[in-house]
């Protein structure tokens, strides 16, 4: 294979890798594709620079997500605008993906924030009901270690908030992709780019709208979440906690019915009701996600220990007739055999944010099918 031909394939195999989200470095897709299609080593020289990778995972963008990638980017930025009014004392300046145009499947929106103290930028993510981790991450770069501080946001789309010093403002940072000046866009800036590039959307109607819908993940991860401490019985549930089980569950369906949002919701959120009222975990459950949920999710829900009955031959005649003539039944029994699958002591689960994004971006991508 030519070195020109060579490199071409291994940025193809990289933005596969990253497009997919295996992996999220560019350094690292790269070493990775160089492995896999090289027996020996690759000379730094035949490796492709981060902008053809990036080039690479927009044409995947480009053919996988059409014109979704292009709504879904006024949404983003729609998203960026609302929090960086909310969050404007702290200098916000929009950059990544959501700036450049440059988004992808499962792309986050990234801030720089200018504060001394991460304690201000904190409360005012809380006045607003907004659930957030505060992460701090020490790099080494040319023998120098420093400690960054990033806030990651759960909303309708998850942000990462890198928060530096206040004298920082004007700094010009590089980028690793270009080595160029890295773009960013103040408050401003981003108003004026959706005015020129979205002239279809009528701003501040947007945010209006934006501020009075309820983002229904919000309320599922505050639903999961308490549910570590929720223990089960152990000769019915050997795994342990209910949001253990939970997620077991999910991964056995996003197995099945990796397309389908509404049943891999339903995996996730059958038993929530358990955290509020035990004895009654269906109807607590229904009504705290009353409004949140398709009707078609609420019935999976509402009938999964129904269907445990029915696989046991201890439902009713009328019970079991109305389950039958459900367009959903075989769902249903689908969902009732990955319940009782999903209690495995020890089995390997991903994260109740890794669930819900999973979710969250199919949802997206069906929408604008």
């Amino acid at each position: 294979m030519s070195d020109a031909k060579l490199r071409q394939a291994i940025a193809f195999e990289a933005a596969r890798l990253m497009y997919e989200r295996v992996e999220s470095e560019y350094f690292t897709a790269k070493r990775k594709a160089a492995k896999r299609l090289c027996r020996g080593t690759v000379k730094p020289s035949d490796l492709p620079s981060n902008a053809e990778v990036r080039d690479q995972v927009q044409a995947f963008a480009r053919v996988h997500e059409g014109e979704a990638r292009t709504a879904n980017l006024c949404e983003m930025r729609l998203h960026a605008l609302r929090l960086m009014r909310v969050l404007a004392r702290f200098r916000p300046r929009l950059i990544g993906s959501v700036m450049t145009g440059h988004t992808r499947k499962g792309s986050d929106i990234d801030l720089h924030l200018f504060s001394d103290h991460i304690e201000p930028i904190t409360a005012a993510l809380e006045e607003e009901a907004l659930p957030y981790e505060v992460e701090r991450k020490q790099v080494t770069k040319h023998g120098e270690s420093r400690v960054f501080t990033h806030v990651h946001v759960f909303d309708t789309f998850n942000f990462e908030l890198t928060v530096y010093e206040e004298d920082k403002a004007h700094y010009v940072f590089k980028s690793s992709i270009t080595g160029k000046a890295i773009e960013r866009a103040s408050t401003r800036e981003l108003e004026e780019l959706i005015a020129r590039e979205h002239p279809e959307v009528m701003i501040e109607e947007a945010l209006a709208e934006q501020q009075e819908a309820v983002d229904p993940y919000q309320m599922f991860r505050l639903l999961l979440l308490p549910l570590e401490r929720v223990k089960q019985s152990a000769k019915h549930h050997p795994e342990g906690d209910v949001l253990f089980h939970l997620l077991q569950v999910f991964e056995l369906a996003r197995g099945e019915r990796a397309w389908d949002e509404e049943f891999l919701l339903a995996a996730l959120l059958h038993d929530v009701g358990k955290g509020i009222d035990p004895h009654d975990h269906v109807a607590a459950g229904l009504q705290a996600l009353d409004g949140l949920i398709t009707p078609r999710t609420a019935f999976l829900i509402e009938n999964h220990m129904l269907a445990l009955e029915y696989k046991a031959g201890t439902l009713g005649h009328r019970q079991r007739k109305r389950l039958e003539g459900s367009e959903d039944f075989e769902d249903l029994m689908l969902l009732r055999d990955l319940d009782t699958r999903g209690r495995v002591p020890g089995a390997r689960v991903g994260t109740v944010d890794e669930a819900l994004d999973f979710i969250k971006e199919l949802e997206r991508q069906n929408k604008w099918k």
